[in-house]
Parts: C-alpha cells; structure tokens; sequence
C-alpha cells in the first residue's frame, strides 16, 4: 500500500491518542491494581471482559474523503470511506488493564485502519477482525471509555450495517466470551449514532404512480369487491347468485392423493375453518377445459349456494382451485360470493429463494413457508445450501460437512468448526445448523404435497468456504491415518495454489472450489448423487439443480481499484501485481490450460459447469440451473448435458436487465428473473435506517414496488420507479420480446440472522411476488421494440388502473390475508407500504 502523507498521519495519530470520559493511560494513573483484570486467572479475565466491557459504535461521517481521509491511499474501492469509533466502556467496577486479551468484531464493511497506537489489529477472515490492546497502554477504571477511531471502506447508513456479539479471547484461555452488552440483535444498544444518508434524503420523490397510488387508498374499494377478489388475482370470473357459507370445507376430489388432501384439510384447519362445512368436489377434466386454460395448474371453480365444484386440467388445478376457494374465504369462515371461476398460472417457475446457508432457517421455518407458497400458488423453493459460512445439508459419507462446516466456533485452526461470522458469536448464538438426511427427505415430501418443488442449490465453484474448509479437515484425519487415497479423494483445493484473492465477501483462495482437481469432480458427483437418493426417497424425483456459479473472482482486480502509481482519484490504490485471479496460481490449473481443456484461468467456472451437468444428467435431473455468472463464458444450453439449463438472472433493471434477459433467452436459456431492486427481500422495506437490509440495489423495496413489476416487459419499470439513489434512468426496448420462465423472490441471509427476523422481512411481500408470478394484470403493457419510457417523462403506464389493482389488492391483503398469516404463527410488518 502506498504510504500516507506524513502530515495526514501525524494530525490523525494525535487525534487517535484521544481517550473519551478522562479514561486513564497506565503512566497517568501508576499502573494497575489488585483490583485490576490484570491479577486475574486468563478464564476470570475473560469472563470479567464479557461481563463489564461494553462496545458501542458512533459513524462520524459517510464521506471521509471530504474531511481530508485519502481513501484512495487506503485502498477503498472507488476511493470510497466513512470514519467511525469503536468506544470500549467499562461498566463494571473492576479496573480494565490492557494486555492478555483481544477483543475480536464483526465488520459487513472492510475496515481499513485502525488509528490507536494502543491497538494492534488485523482481519482474522471474513467479516471478522482482532483488536489486541497492547500490554500496559492503558488502564479503564469504572464508567471510563477509550474511543479508537477506524476508517471503514463505503459506508454504514443502515443499524443493520453495524453487526452485534463482539467477544473476548484471554491469553491462555481457549474459551471466548461474548459481551453480555452486545449480545443484541437491537442495534440500537449498541450503535450510538450513524449520520443522516441518501435513504433520509428528500430527493426521493414520490412517482407519479406512488401519487396515484395515494389517491386509490384513500377510496378503497367496496366489501363487495374485495369479498370477490382472490389472492392472486384470477384470470376471469363471472358473478352468481347469492352465495356460499363456508365454515369449513368437505372435499370430495379424484385426483389428488391421501397426502395432498390432508395438506388442504390442515391449512383450512389453521385459517379457522372448523365449522359447518361446505361439500367441495373436483375432478380432472384435461382437454375439456378452454383452451387458455387447459394446462398444467388451471382449473374452473364454481362456487354456488349448494356447493362448490372444480373441473382441473391436473392434480395442480385441483389444488389451486380449493387454495382460491380458502383465499375467498375469511379467516374463521364466512360468507363467499358465489361465481365462476376460470384460472390458469402466469409462469412455470413461481418461486422463492432461501439462503439457509449464511443464517441457518429452521424446519418448521421452511414448512410455514412452504405452507404459505402453496397456498398463494407457489411453486419452487429454491434452497441455497451451501455458501463460505455455513454447510446445511447432512451427505452420508461426509461427515465434516456438518460437523465442521455446519457450526462456528472461535478456532482460529478452523479443525473444529467454521469461525465466526456475521454477528454469530463464538457459540452459534445464530448461524448454526443443518438439515439432516431425514430432515430434507420430510421437507422435501412436505413440499411436493402441496405442489412445492424443492431446487437444491450447492454453490459452485465460488462461496464454497465451509465445503473447502470441512474437505481440508477430512483430508487431515485421513491423511493421519496414513491414508493418502481416501485423503485426497474430496479434497477441494489445489495444496500447491498460492493465488492472492479477496472475494466479495473478503475470504481467501479456500474461498473456491479448485475446478481442475478431481476431489471436485468427485465431490460434486457424491453430493448430487446423495441429495437426487433424498429426492427419490420423499417420492419427488429432483428436476433441477442448481449449481450456483457466482462471484468467482477477486474484488481487488474490479473496477473501482488502480495500481499503486495510478493517478485516478476515484479509485483505490492496491497493489495490482500482487493480486491474482482465482486459481491464477494453482499448478493443476496451469496443467489444465495448457493442454486446451480451458483458454484461461477466466473460463474454468463455466467449464466446471459444463462438467457437473453431465452428473446432473447422469442423475436423471433433466434441466441444470445456475446464476448468470455461473454461464457467462459458455455460448448457450447446447454447451451443457442437461435437456435444459436455466439462468437466474440479478441484473438490476437500471443495471441493464432488460438487455440481459434478452440475451439469455435469445440463446435459448429459460430464464428466471431475480431483479433485485424488486425481488430481494433482505433489502430495506423503506427509506428509515431502522429498517434491516443490505441496500446495494434498492434503499425501499415495499409490497407496492414488488407489486407494480411488469415483469415481461422491463423497460417499462422505468416509467414507474427511480433507481436505487432516487434518480430517474431510460430505457428502450431494443430487439425482441424476451420469453422468461417467471419469477422469485429472494432472502439472503447475511443480515437475517433469526427466523422472526427472516418472516418480517419475507411477508408480507411474499403476497406481491405470488400476485406478479401467477397473474398478469391489465396495467402491464405488452412489450413493443423500440418503446422508450423515463420516470416523469414518458407517460404510457396506466397509472390509474395500476394504483386501482393495487387498491384492490392491498384491501384483500389487510382484510382476509394478513390475519390469515398471523393465524399460522408467521412474524410480518403487518404495514404494506414504506
């Protein structure tokens, strides 16, 4: 790195010698006392620490640059910085000594320096760093602060950014300890201030779709229509006579099985529906169905004063037809109007995303879920298993996935268990956990009984940390063992790679899955060929398989970062010849390339891809699904074994998503669209800083944004919301109309580390994304090549008829749903809006 102007540095190293509330240094105050932690046992001085060092967090400014922080000497992508303090107060009345000790922190951003002379620091991996107070720097007496000040790489606009559970490690004891004062997931105990950002600016105007919008709510639609309208909307319905009463329902079906029909029994049982019952019956009627509807999950649903019936295409019809009779239905029974009925599915793929991976989900967790998308017509749980922090799945055989990769602990070895990261703590506080073999197969089994698929995802080759580091530990037991065979059998590394990297999420080259070693191979066979066995077993054959692919590759060779010598000021200084691309390094890799396998070191994941279809299909899995990345260097689904491949794409629309559907589908990908400016459910809910979320791509994403997607045609997005930052952006139509297979949701995990916190941030959103993927409503122009459309520019949206759906939508959302879902044990934001 280069070095700092030495007028910078002096300034700043008088300024970090500052000590808040007259804290005392050991020279001022003579040194400690016998009651100082000084004279206690390593095991007393930590549990001392835990139980009286409280650390709090203050942001002084989200522009350090402009008070004179050269960021771009500090290595900041884009030459971006904040300046911040970590205060360390001593709320006990034992005098804190310094020395014996480090206090290790959670950091979502990478902290960039610490200015203390009393601390020596480093980044231990990850999100994780060690601060060891240097022997006899300082003492803190009762009620006495120290402050350190640090410099942290973008900014901290959110409570969410700043993470909770900091811990102690005393010299000569191996047992951490939390701070009992940081033990939190309310970040308001322990965040004392973070300056007013973009999410609180008033250049975030309201759209003309969100004035239109106002206006519908204040004249919400009559009891009538909202008693009439299903969630999802339907796709036509005619009004009857009178109509039906139901308490309950007594369903008398061909078609579905035992199972199936116990599935609807229980979820008419959790709404409420215990009383008189109304007689349901159904049938399949195939081809005698119209013409738009006569496919896979399309049905007629007759409601009448004496009955109900259902003609369906198939098994699917006949389960959504009774899931809309519910949805008519009020919590605790009711009246419903009687009509018919005609309905048939948007999409192919509904689906809903779920990183269980960074922040572990519980079964019962996913089975409210899985509850909640069959009832609102969706149809594929995508499960994100695996990632660098947590292993979720037991695989026969190997054991060290979830031994090791499935719980974190403080070994700084990594033998035992994966470090802490995100807020965890040293004890799996949260974090910790996997699926058992049983586990999934019932999970699995639950799902297919209300017409839920289950996509497993093993992320490959990048974010694969736990699988790589729990690989390492069965190579060290086996290799003990003096088996050298069994040893390198799984092991996902190249032992000869030295490549330098930084991920995205700031881990090193264990970070990735090596595609040139066999273990990979053989690895990849063994998990695919265990969890298709747990598919089997649950009587649902795995369909697809999703292979992740993303973010392989090192930050510090983006965009946003120069050489040392370069004189760009917006962009960070590194030393660019010391950074490699993943596997740069790796002689197996070199060996590989050289014999034409591969043109580069760029094109591996993509040709470890095309290698893990052919186990896919081996599998009898016929469609192998990956993120965007994971393709980017293959021409089209002809280069992978599989009869199909699918793409999950996470363009933003103002990133150029409209552009990027257009090429996946033109080659002939099914394409699945997970905008995340609409679609990510880890993102804020609305412009406050209390509200949890990462914000990369939008700052307010609320039921209403996710309702107002017009998913076939992108470009016309842009007419009815700004980008992330508030800013109108253009977009026009160019080519052909783009075919997608549909639609998910997705909850990453890294800033949900608890199931409540998971439910708050999925529901009620969850009931807009069902909307949008099984229903095209009106207000949805069709796409036409060469249509240009600008936020208060152009004006081609409906923007009436959009507020009026919505309307209509959000009345059947507070009125019959939400009380629903409250029913079922689900934590929501019971507020639709921002």
């Amino acid at each position: 790195m280069r070095r700092l102007h030495s007028k910078y540095l002096g300034m700043r190293s008088l300024l970090a010698m500052t000590v808040v509330a007259a804290s005392c240094f050991v020279a001022a105050c003579g040194g400690g006392s016998d009651a100082s932690s000084a004279n206690l046992s390593p095991t007393a001085r930590a549990a001392a620490l835990g139980k009286n060092l409280m650390v709090r967090v203050e942001i002084d400014t989200n522009d350090a640059a402009k008070s004179g922080t050269n960021c771009a000497d500090l290595g900041a992508d884009w030459a971006s910085c904040a300046r911040g303090q970590l205060i360390l107060e001593n709320t006990g009345s034992r005098v804190m000594a310094a020395g014996g000790w480090t206090l290790y922190v959670h950091s979502i951003r990478r902290i960039l320096m610490i200015e203390h002379p009393a601390f020596a620091w480093k980044h231990v991996t990850g999100d994780l760093y060690a601060l060891t107070p240097r022997a006899g720097a300082f003492t803190l007496g009762a009620g006495e602060r120290i402050a350190v000040p640090f410099i942290g790489e973008y900014w901290y606009q959110r409570y969410s950014d700043l993470l909770p559970r900091a811990y102690v490690v005393a010299d000569g004891n191996a047992t951490p300890e939390i701070l009992e004062h940081n033990d939190t997931d309310d970040e308001t105990r322990y965040v004392d201030r973070i300056p007013p950002g973009a999410d609180n600016a008033a250049a975030f105007a309201a759209t003309p779709a969100q004035v239109q919008r106002a206006r519908a709510e204040a004249a919400l639609p009559s009891a009538q229509q909202t008693a009439a309208r299903a969630l999802p909307a339907v796709l036509r319905s005619a009004p009857g006579d009178g109509a039906a009463q139901v308490g309950g329902i007594d369903l008398s079906v061909s078609g579905l099985t035992s199972s199936q029909v116990a599935a609807l029994a229980s979820r008419a049982a959790a709404l409420g529906l215990t009383g008189a019952a109304v007689r349901v019956s159904g049938q399949i009627a195939g081809g005698a169905l119209p013409g738009d509807i006569a496919r896979s999950g399309g049905y007629r649903l007759t409601i009448a004063r004496g009955g109900v019936n259902i003609d369906a295409f198939d098994a699917a019809g006949l389960f959504y037809g009774v899931e809309t009779l519910l949805s008519l239905t009020p919590a605790g029974g009711g009246s419903v109007p009687a009509m018919t009925i005609e309905d048939a599915p948007r999409f192919t793929h509904r689906g809903m995303h779920v990183d269980v991976a960074r922040n572990f989900r519980q079964p019962a967790t996913l089975r409210r879920l899985i509850d909640q998308m069959g009832a609102y017509k969706l149809n594929r749980l995508h499960l994100h298993l695996s990632d660098d922090e947590g292993w979720r799945i037991e695989i026969p055989g190997l054991p060290e996935l979830t031994e090791i990769g499935a719980k974190r602990c403080h070994d700084l070895t990594e033998t035992r268990c994966l470090l802490p990261q995100l807020g965890s703590g040293p004890d799996n506080r949260s974090g910790g956990g996997y699926l058992s073999r049983a586990d999934y197969v019932a999970l699995v089994r639950y799902a297919a009984d209300r017409f839920v698929e289950i996509i497993p995802e093993i992320d490959m080759p990048g974010h694969a940390r736990a699988a790589v580091v729990s690989m390492e530990a069965r190579y060290r037991r086996l290799a003990s063992q003096g088996d050298k065979t069994a040893a390198n059998a799984y092991r996902l590394l190249d032992p000869a790679d030295t490549s330098n990297v930084t991920t995205i999420q700031f881990y090193d080259r264990r970070s990735f899955v090596n595609p040139c070693s066999d273990g990979s191979q053989r690895f990849a066979a063994k998990v695919i060929g265990e969890i298709a066995s747990m598919h089997r077993d649950a009587g649902a054959p795995l369909s697809v398989w999703h292979f992740g692919g993303d973010e392989a590759k090192n930050i510090l060779l983006g965009a946003g970062f120069q050489s040392l010598d370069g004189t760009d000021a917006g962009k960070g200084h590194v030393n660019l010849a010391a950074q490699d691309k993943p596997w740069g390094r790796s002689p197996q890799c070199a060996a590989l390339i050289a014999s034409g396998k591969a043109a580069s070191v760029d094109e591996l994941p993509s040709m470890f891809a095309r290698e893990v279809s052919q186990i896919v299909r081996a599998n009898g899995i016929g469609t192998m699904a990956a993120w965007q990345d994971g393709i980017r260097h293959a021409n089209g689904p002809q280069d992978f074994a599989t009869s199909s491949t699918m793409v999950t794409m996470w363009d933003t629309i103002f990133w150029g998503a409209s552009d990027t559907v257009r090429t996946l589908a033109g080659k002939g990908y099914k394409t699945v669209l997970a905008l995340p400016d609409y679609l990510y459910f880890d993102f804020p809910y609305a412009f406050d800083q209390h509200e949890r979320g990462y914000y990369w791509g939008s700052h307010a994403t609320d039921s209403f944004k996710t309702f107002s997607l017009a998913p076939d045609n992108l470009p016309q997005n842009a007419e009815i919301m700004a980008d992330r930052d508030g800013n109108a952006f253009e977009v026009t139509s160019a080519g052909p109309a783009a075919h997608i297979e549909g639609i998910q949701g997705q909850a990453w995990a890294e800033v949900m580390r608890t199931d409540q916190q998971f439910e708050y941030m999925v529901y009620p959103r969850l009931f807009a994304l069902a909307e949008r993927a099984w229903h095209r409503a009106s207000w949805e122009r069709p796409y036409v090549e060469g249509e240009r459309y600008r936020l208060g520019d152009t004006d081609k949206v409906d923007k009436a008829a959009l507020a009026q759906d919505w309307a209509g939508f959000m009345s059947v959302v507070q009125n019959r749903e939400l009380p629903k879902l409250m029913r079922t044990g689900a934590v929501a934001r019971t507020k639709l809006g921002g």
